[in-house]
């Protein structure tokens, strides 16, 4: 079932290049729905997977296993953590396909590019050896890199290389320490050597090039830079799946190598971790308040939650990492509906300074009302998945760190005055602005992709335990070995 789920995209790939070079209308709307289609069947056998689950069991399920050739094996499986990414990511990617409706430009091969993404994604959360999830992580990176650098806006050559070297800089490193890895324990299966015992000063080393990856894939403070250029230059779609599901590579990457093979190390780098992680929640949050661009200042508030996610999982305690986990699937939903609501008015004005809105109630009121419950969530408003995820974030932080969470917690205001302040100023007031006398609200197409992203945001807000139920076996067997290889035995200590 899981290859299934990974490859099937692929079946709308080759469907869709049957019809490449046609430029006629018939066919590119042949192909639209080839790619929906492709998405919603992937969607269907991901829901059926997540039915058959067990989540009582922390192993991994639908495990899948052969040998390919020097030491290197195929290996699929998924545990209680993995496979809500994997829902997570098929759930958006049907929605990306509808908002990309409009698309007129090298439609076949924008709507390949999504679809082989959503294969390379979806095998990074599935694979079981090192080897084959470096293999998708790095190759997630080209479709990216062709969606911002051929349907971006006027710098997104810029943008496209300036995302395609920060995280392939980061992933060098990563892949040395791998290689180190296999030729030290001669495996690359991830759960053999989530049980190797590595010595401290191995640790130390394989740990900072692990964190050199996954620090700029998520994005953390100071290598955040490439990401509010990426975004502003995306697509729409490009940006939902930016920071619904990419950003999400990093915080699954700490959860499956870091903490369960380099625990020691984890805790050695914990205190820089923490003051990386109040930093971005403080600072790009103050960056994202005097941001003209409704764009960049949701690329810059993605930045301040995921500080949020690294806190819960170094905190490597059961309210952190729920909390992280939470946070990641919840930041998705809502900063993908944010972005979906900056496209809206984009494809209407084809702008998206903050200063050329205003009074958008008294033509929008149906986007007024959909652009604030989004809003509300990102501030974290109780009633919405963004509270549930900060909170036990901030809870697990705390019990490592009292100082970090009280920080981490000025964030939670800081939201406030920044996503407010660009509600008031785009929605309320008077229209002053003559262009927008005529703007239309939200159309059929508008409300299919926002309707499933309302549900999922109040449905986790109001129901947390639809996913704390599924996470937690896997998050109890990942702490109880944490405490177990780390060397001086002091784990006890929560504070530690």
């Amino acid at each position: 079932m899981l290859s299934l789920i990974t490859f099937s995209p692929l079946i709308g790939v080759a469907a869709a290049l049957l019809l490449r070079g046609r430029t006629d209308e018939r066919s590119l709307n042949a192909v639209r729905w080839i790619a929906l289609a492709t998405t919603v069947f992937t969607l269907a056998l991901s829901g059926l997977m997540l039915a058959q689950f067990d989540a009582g069991s922390p192993r991994y399920q639908f495990v899948e296993r052969f040998p390919l050739f020097g030491g290197f094996n195929y290996a699929m499986g998924v545990d209680g953590i993995s496979i809500l990414f994997v829902v997570l990511t098929a759930f958006l990617m049907p929605l990306c396909v509808v908002a990309s409706w409009g698309i007129k430009e090298r439609v076949t091969e924008y709507m390949i590019a999504f679809l082989v993404l959503e294969t390379l994604v979806i095998g990074v959360f599935t694979a079981l050896d090192m080897l084959l999830f470096y293999l998708f992580f790095e190759g997630g990176l080209i479709p990216m890199f062709l969606i911002i650098g051929i349907w971006g806006g006027k710098n997104r050559i810029y943008a496209a290389y300036k995302f395609f070297l920060y995280t392939l800089l980061g992933s060098i490193l990563m892949l040395g320490a791998m290689l180190y890895m296999v030729a030290l324990t001669g495996t690359s299966s991830i759960p053999a050597l989530a049980a190797y015992d590595f010595g401290r000063t191995e640790q130390l080393w394989l740990f900072a090039a692990f964190f050199a990856s996954f620090a700029v894939k998520m994005p953390m403070w100071p290598v955040h830079t490439w990401l509010p250029d990426a975004h502003v230059e995306a697509p729409t779609a490009g940006s939902v799946i930016l920071a619904g599901i990419l950003l999400k590579l990093g915080g699954y990457g700490f959860i499956r190598f870091c903490l369960p093979m380099f625990p020691d190390a984890s805790i050695a780098f914990r205190p820089l971790v923490f003051a990386l992680s109040v930093t971005a929640i403080i600072y790009t949050s103050l960056v994202a308040w005097r941001q003209t661009d409704m764009k960049k200042l949701i690329a810059y508030s993605s930045v301040a939650h995921m500080g949020f996610v690294t806190l819960g999982i170094f905190a490597v305690n059961q309210q952190g990492l729920q909390g992280a986990v939470f946070q990641m699937l919840s930041h998705g939903l809502i900063s993908g509906a944010l972005f979906l609501c900056v496209g809206v008015v984009y494809d209407r004005m084809h702008t998206r300074e903050i200063a050329f809105y205003g009074g958008l109630a008294t033509r929008m009121p149906m986007y007024a009302t959909v652009f604030l419950l989004f809003t509300m969530g990102n501030v974290g408003l109780p009633g919405t998945s963004g509270f549930v995820g900060e909170i036990l974030t901030m809870t697990g932080a705390y019990q490592a760190s009292t100082w970090t969470a009280i920080l981490a917690a000025t964030g939670v205001i800081l939201s406030a005055v920044y996503a407010l302040s660009l509600y008031r100023r785009v929605i309320y007031g008077t229209l002053q602005n003559p262009q927008l006398a005529g703007i239309a609200d939200l159309d059929r197409r508008e409300w299919i992709t926002f309707l499933p992203l309302i549900i999922g945001a109040l449905l986790l807000g109001v129901a947390p335990s639809l996913v704390t139920d599924v996470t937690a076996s896997s998050v109890d067997a990942l702490i109880t070995d944490f405490a177990s290889n780390f060397s001086d035995g002091t784990f006890n200590d929560p504070r530690i």
